[in-house]
């Protein structure tokens, strides 16, 4: 835990991005019978009934002090999307930087092994050598500021029945545009001693007095 807050106190580097990586999952629901419009003193009104369109998966990147987020949507969580989503991150989001930090959990796909399968070791290498990944603990992704960022676009943006993938697509792109051009950023404020504070009792007494 204290690795990934002493990360989120080193000073900005726009030559070393930290970025945030997480993903959610999303339901595509369409309108069986189609709702009553708003109007003065009343909400909108819809049906109870909807028709399921399937799901997608959401990959968002976020590098917090920059205040920039990207979001791919794929039909699936697998370890091959896993691998196009860290070879897009370090080819088309950042080709500039020599490293980038990564914070994420600990899932199943999440590993190097990941890229070596579907791309062979020598790209894999080449994509995993410019990440430094930061797993969170177990029981700990809280500590992800993606996870902040994922709150902000389902209260935003996904808070409504969205029918098709089109939809779903350009949505997110223009709630993504919008926010990058304000330059929305997290700002953290748990610190290390924070930790040592509210977790006391999990801590080796010479740390705590």
């Amino acid at each position: 835990m204290e690795h990934i807050l002493e990360l989120y106190q080193k000073p900005y580097d726009p030559r070393r991005p930290l970025v945030c990586f997480d993903e959610k999952s999303t339901q595509l629901l369409a309108h069986i019978t189609a709702p009553r419009s708003l109007k003065p003193g009343q909400a909108t009104r819809q049906d109870y009934e909807y028709k399921r369109n399937g799901t997608r998966n959401l990959f968002l990147f976020v590098e917090p002090k920059a205040g920039a987020r990207h979001v791919l949507v794929t039909n699936r969580r697998t370890k091959q999307d896993f691998a196009f989503a860290m070879r897009y991150l370090v080819d088309v989001i950042y080709p500039e930087a020599a490293c980038i930090d990564v914070v994420m959990d600990n899932l199943n796909t999440h590993h190097y092994h990941s890229l070596v399968e579907f791309f062979g070791k020598r790209e894999a290498d080449r994509i995993w050598n410019r990440l430094a990944i930061h797993y969170t603990p177990a029981h700990a992704s809280w500590l992800n500021m993606a996870e902040i960022e994922l709150s902000i676009l389902s209260k935003q943006c996904l808070s409504r029945r969205i029918p098709t993938e089109w939809t779903l697509i350009t949505e997110i792109v223009a709630w993504e545009q919008a926010r990058n051009e304000r330059k929305a950023q997290i700002r953290w404020n748990f610190t290390v001693n924070d930790a040592r504070h509210v977790f006391k009792e999990h801590y080796p007494t010479a740390l705590t007095c």
